[in-house]
């Protein structure tokens, strides 16, 4: 199932606009919509959309933005989906949708068997923390 997620905390800002990206992308996505909440996670509809996603669905958002206001926060939801099966795409943020992060840590170089392997894992975990920075600093920039 694909859902796409849209929140406005501002009276003057426009859902519809949010709606619209998702919808010309993914005109499947079901859209949830939060109204004049807070940046923090335990928004109402969130957490509705939290109780029935099941691993293989994906979460749409226009912009990390509307997932959260708080890198922190954001970072933990974005981990915590990753890892029960979500795909996470940000229209705005390409680079951290969570496709590019899985391929990211896919992409390790393979060991030899040798001693050079110990090079080749500081490597691979160099490449995953960087991973992981992106996402942070997207969230933090947002």
């Amino acid at each position: 199932m694909r859902y796409g997620y849209c929140r406005i905390s501002k009276p003057k800002q426009s859902i519809e606009r949010q709606i619209r990206n998702i919808k010309a992308l993914f005109p499947d996505a079901v859209i949830v919509q939060e109204v004049f909440t807070r940046t923090r996670l335990d928004r109402k509809e969130w957490q509705k959309l939290m109780r029935v996603i099941q691993p293989g669905d994906t979460i749409i958002f226009d912009s990390v933005s509307r997932m959260s206001g708080n890198a922190e926060e954001g970072f933990a939801a974005y981990q915590e989906l990753y890892e029960k099966g979500i795909t996470l795409v940000f229209l705005k943020e390409p680079h951290i949708n969570t496709e590019t992060y899985k391929t990211a840590l896919e992409s390790n170089i393979k060991l030899t068997g040798s001693n050079v392997d110990f090079i080749l894992e500081g490597v691979n975990r160099y490449l995953m923390e960087l991973a992981k920075e992106q996402i942070r600093l997207a969230f933090e920039q947002s």
